[in-house]
């Protein structure tokens, strides 16, 4: 049975960025339609952010624990991995997801389950998991928020192998004996954290130089010589040739390129994401399967004027809150199409721009030490013609920092535009400084200058405190 509906937004993907998508246009008083595969909540909900963070919270509890007096000798024994486990357990629903969905009803929002094709201009097909199949027609505008999946790289015996992908990482029931990371980026460092905590002997494996490629080399340099000291193996600059596991079950092999070989009970492939755009019927609108898809600071398809790509797909930033942010950005220029009313294109920071994804994206890498980051790294700042100066500080010489932990091990970093003095990018790393990082954020969004940041009075004994000693140290240079 065909059935043929009519609305003024159809959303493909209902994680968070989708979610978002059709929240802001109904909150325009739009109708809309959204679209689901799999689970409404998508990938961070049960497969990402939640049951990531939810398995590292006792990992980074009890590693900030183990270095405050007093409390040390209370927590030198292992975690409670089952009660770690069900804790998870909890924050995905049990990979339920009827929350999600009384929440979209809550917004008027309609579900369709099934797999959404684009068919052609303003029309998507839905193809139920029961086979009915509806055609959805759009007035305004088809929003593509269908994320992307783990990439793994084409190599001898993978697909036998069996490998984990950040899915089966979050997700597993089991402690692997021995496990081995192959990648260096935020899914590889904090699954190493994670399992190494649990139990697990832990060998990454990097093809670079080192951890964190894309944060300031100090992030990686600092994660990586924490992991060593949880008893973890840390090699850079191998490259895996080949993976073998006999029969698709017990230990698996992994060859080397020079020939070396090391043996585990599981294998993570944490080295890059792909787009899920392969079967989304771009063909019927003349673009090309499992690409990316470039948009203006909108989020519209570029020669397009109904198509928007919002979150991964557009491989603008490729995290949850961007894409929550993209989302809300995309949406309120549908709503402004939609209305006929001007948009603020003129304003890089309107409501209609989503400036935030070049200028200042924030993130945190929840390991032992954190990594937090908004905006450029030096590195990217000199890339972009900035003339620019890093200001690094210690963080362990910060009062607050002390007070949080002895021995405490960190670094911060600033990098300042020289010609206007405001600042393009900030780095910390060390325990604790994932909620220093918003400020960062906002400083940098709002272009505030150097000289008024000296008014912004960071409350003692805090490791907030390292702004005025970032901003000590600049003057002094």
């Amino acid at each position: 049975m065909t059935e043929a509906l009519e609305y003024d937004v159809v959303v493909l993907g209902a994680g968070p960025v989708g979610e978002n998508v059709a929240d802001r246009v109904r909150a325009a008083g739009l109708s809309a339609a959204v679209v689901e595969s799999e689970l409404v909540g998508g990938e961070c909900s049960y497969w990402a952010c939640m049951p990531s963070k939810a398995l590292l919270r006792p990992v980074l509890a009890r590693a900030d624990a183990r270095k405050v007096p007093g409390l040390r000798e209370r927590v030198e024994g292992p975690l409670d991995v089952p009660a770690v486990l069900a804790h998870r357990d909890e924050y995905t629903s049990h990979w339920q997801d009827d929350g999600q969905v009384r929440w979209l009803d809550s917004i008027g929002a309609h579900l369709y389950r099934g797999h959404g094709r684009l068919y052609g201009t303003r029309k998507v097909s839905v193809t139920s998991p029961e086979g009915e199949h509806h055609v959805l027609t759009a007035r305004h505008a088809v929003a593509v928020c269908t994320g992307s999946r783990a990439l793994l790289p084409d190599l001898p015996g993978i697909a036998d192998a069996k490998p984990w992908t950040s899915r089966e990482a979050t997700s597993a029931q089991q402690v692997p004996g021995r496990l081995v990371v192959v990648g260096g980026g935020v899914v590889g460092v904090e699954m190493a954290t994670a399992w190494q905590a649990f139990g697990a002997q832990v060998t990454v494996l990097v093809r670079g130089e080192g951890l964190l490629p894309k944060m300031e080399p100090f992030a990686g340099e600092l994660v990586a010589e924490a992991l060593k000291e949880a008893g973890a193996s840390v090699r850079t600059q191998v490259n895996v040739a080949e993976v073998v596991r006999e029969g698709g079950t017990g230990p698996v092999t992994v060859v080397l390129d020079d020939g070396g070989r090391i043996e585990a009970d599981e294998i993570l492939f944490a080295t890059g994401r792909a787009p899920r755009t392969d079967d989304i019927g771009l063909d019927t609108i003349g673009m090309e399967p499992s690409s990316w898809l470039p948009v203006d600071d909108s989020c519209r398809v570029a020669g397009s004027d109904w198509l928007y790509a919002v979150g991964d797909v557009n491989h603008r930033a490729l995290l949850t809150h961007q894409g929550k942010y993209q989302a809300r950005i995309a949406g309120a220029a549908i709503a402004a199409r939609a209305a006929r009313t001007p948009l603020l294109e003129t304003d890089p920071w309107g409501a209609h721009a989503a400036t935030a994804d070049r200028a200042a994206v924030p993130q945190v890498v929840f390991t032992d030490p954190e990594a937090a980051s908004a905006g450029l790294t030096l590195a990217e700042a000199e890339a972009a013609g900035h003339r620019v100066r890093a200001v690094d500080h210690d963080l362990g010489g910060v009062a607050g920092a002390g007070l949080y932990a002895d021995g405490y091990r960190g670094r911060a970093r600033m990098v300042v535009d020289l010609d206007r003095e405001v600042l393009l990018g900030v780095t910390f790393v060390g325990p604790g400084v994932g909620e220093l990082i918003h400020a960062a954020t906002v400083a940098i969004a709002a272009e505030v200058p150097i000289g008024r940041l000296w008014h912004a009075v960071p409350a003692y004994p805090t490791i907030s405190e390292v702004w005025l000693r970032l901003l000590e140290t600049y003057r002094d240079q």
